[in-house]
Parts: C-alpha cells; structure tokens; sequence
C-alpha cells in the first residue's frame, strides 16, 4: 500500500472548512481526514481546496489544442494550468475539419489510455453553429452533422465529452441521439430564439457553453438563449468570469436567478497561459493580447488568458460569492455535471486525492493530482 500523509493549517472538504486537519492518502485516493491536530503538526500554512476542473480548455503552454492535437500537446496544456490549480480538465477541440477533429478525438483516447495526469475526455466546440454567433469560429467550417461526426461521436474511448451546438441548425432527434451515446450537449454560439432553445433542451441538452457569450440575449419581447439558460434550473451553465467575457454584475445576477450549483467556472483558455507570449497563430488570422483580453485580428473575442485560480479570485471579489461556493464552482460543480462526483470535487475518503494548496490570496501554493505533488510555488 502507497500511503502518505500532509497536514495543512485549514481545509474546504467540499462543503465545510475545517482548522489543522490532517489528511491520509493511499493508491491516489484519500484514505482519511483527521481534524483537530495541535498546530505544532501542520506541514503547510494555507488552505487546502478540492482540485480545480476546467470543462473548456483550448490551449495553454504555447499549444492550441486544434493545432496540436497530440498526447504531448495535451500533456503540455495540462502542465499549463496545474500551476494554477487545475487538476483535471476537458481539451476543447473548436471547429475545424472533420479529419483535425479525429485526430483530436485520437489523442484524447490515447492520453486516457496511457493515464495521462488530468484529462478526463474532450469537449468539441462545434462545428454544428450558428454562423451569426460565431464570434472567432471560422464560418467556412461550419457545417451540418454528417456521418463522418457520427463516427466521432459514437466512439467509446473518449471519456466524458460534451458538445456544443446551435440547436437551430441541430434537429432536435440528433440532440437525442447524442444524448443516448451519453453526451453532454450544451447550446452556444447559437442565435436561436427561446422556444427553439427550450425545444432542445426538452429533447436532451442539459447545459449551455459560457453563458452570455455568443447567444441570443434575453430581451422584454424574447428571452433567448440566455433566458432559456437562466430559466430551467436543472440545467447548467459555464462562465468566464474574467472581468471581459461577462461584467461581474452580469456573473452576480446569473448566480441569484440560476439554482445553486447550476454555474461552473470555465477559462476557455488560448496558447498564452502559462507563458510569457502576447500572440499566436490562430486559423489564418492572429490573435493578440492587450490588457488581460485576446482579441483576433478579425475583432472578434478569442478564448481567454483567464486560468482557474485567477476565476475563483474574480468570482469572489468581484462578482461577490462566498468563498465555499466559489471554491464548489471550480470543483464539485463541473464534476457533478459530467457526472464524475463520486471521483473529485470533494476532499472525501475514496475520492481522488486531487488538491490545490491555496495562500491568502488565494494563490495556488501547490497541486496534487492522484495524491502526487504535480506544481510546487
């Protein structure tokens, strides 16, 4: 048996705080949490939190996810942001080609198989969108579902996936189809009107990729995509919570009208993170950095610089949460979507022992992914 033990000054289990606390882990899995030791015992200052997952990943470390579609692309991205926090996470593949699009699909499998640290399936961005809210998406990818997806989508080996659609170019049967070979569908980058979008979500589609962003937004006359999220409860919604995606008064309204633990946290990180770059190559345009806010040189948004330590900070200074549910918003949240809680989200016996050290301003101090130290500050 491969057993360890830390013990940190205050630990979030997932629902309660607890002082000097002492915790236990064998084979990866916690074993044991002992609260209550003298604070003589404590090996480290801070407070430890349930590691970060991040469902919307393009890139980090220099590497675009579509560019390099590769297991060292990944492990690469994933390096990248387990500095900041993250302990597992979901390669975003956004539209491309179908052949791209296999290849992506390929080394999700791969990495799974070969046990990369942190990659828990793929999320595939398109490429079945609205070209009127397309924002940085090429529109000469955009295309109908065909077989050649179907073969993708049907495939046994990717983990847990989640598509997004436009569900008015998405028939309702197809979203139940996904939803049958176990999908998550979200709706995004959609101009659909509300009745379309409650269609979809009536046949199946239980989320919506980075709420306010690229959807028909909620008016008097038509509540829209936005309205549709905001309304049904048992569906949930990611948010980039960067300060430039969404106004934090925007993020703080979604958090009252929307059921608690409906909203995850999500980066829909670029190359930059984790680097020192200020462009990179994107299709046939670049994209730059300028304040803290990538912007393709087409004008459009293009995916964020935001990591998942820098999102927990914004959420509860900015957009004022408490810091219990924020910390869920990064971890127990987006686990209970992919229906992976009973692994992570939670410091809890025979959960992953995946755990981020944090300081008092809530900086990541170190990461642990399957009770291994992965980031030392």
């Amino acid at each position: 048996m491969n057993e360890m033990s830390i013990s940190v000054a205050k630990l979030f289990d997932g629902e309660r705080f607890y002082n000097n606390c002492q915790v236990t882990i064998s084979n990866g899995k916690i074993l044991a949490l002992k609260p209550g030791l003298a604070p003589s015992e404590v090996d480290y200052q801070g407070l430890l939190v349930p590691g970060f997952i991040d469902l919307q990943v393009n890139g980090g470390g220099g590497v675009l996810f579509n560019a390099t579609p590769t297991v060292d692309g990944i492990k690469t991205m994933f390096a990248a942001h387990n500095r900041f926090g993250t302990t597992a996470m979901l390669p975003t593949f956004i539209t491309d080609n179908v052949e791209q699009m296999a290849l992506a699909a390929q080394a999700v499998s791969d990495a799974i198989a070969q046990g990369v640290n942190g990659i828990l399936g793929i999320h595939f961005e398109g490429p079945h969108l609205s070209v009127a809210k397309k924002g940085a998406h090429s529109a000469e990818y955009i295309r109908p579902i065909s077989d050649d997806e179907w073969q993708i989508l049907s495939r046994k080996d990717l983990g847990k996936v989640i598509v997004t659609i436009a569900p008015e170019n998405v028939s309702e049967a197809d979203i139940s189809k996904m939803v049958s070979l176990g999908i998550k569908v979200c709706l995004g980058h959609t101009n659909a009107d509300f009745n379309t979008a409650q269609k979809a979500v009536d046949a199946g589609a239980s989320g919506f990729t980075h709420l306010f962003n690229a959807m028909s937004a909620m008016t008097s006359r038509e509540p829209g995509v936005v309205g549709c999220a905001l309304l049904n409860d048992h569906t949930y919604s990611g948010l980039i919570v960067d300060g430039h995606h969404v106004d934090y008064t925007s993020c703080e309204i979604a958090l009252k009208a929307k059921a608690q633990g409906s909203v995850f946290l999500v980066t829909d990180a670029m190359p930059p993170v984790g680097t020192n770059d200020s462009e990179f190559a994107f299709f046939d345009r670049s994209v730059q950095l300028h304040d803290g806010k990538l912007t393709s040189t087409t004008g459009e948004l293009a995916g964020s610089v935001l990591d998942m330590a820098s999102a927990v900070r914004n959420c509860h200074r900015y957009a004022h949460q408490p810091l219990d549910n924020t910390l869920r918003m990064a971890s127990l949240y987006p686990a209970n979507y992919i229906n992976e809680s009973r692994h992570r989200g939670r410091l809890s016996v025979n959960h992953q022992a995946d755990m981020v050290l944090l300081d008092d301003d809530l900086t990541v101090v170190s990461t642990w992914v399957g009770g291994k130290q992965t980031y030392q500050k």
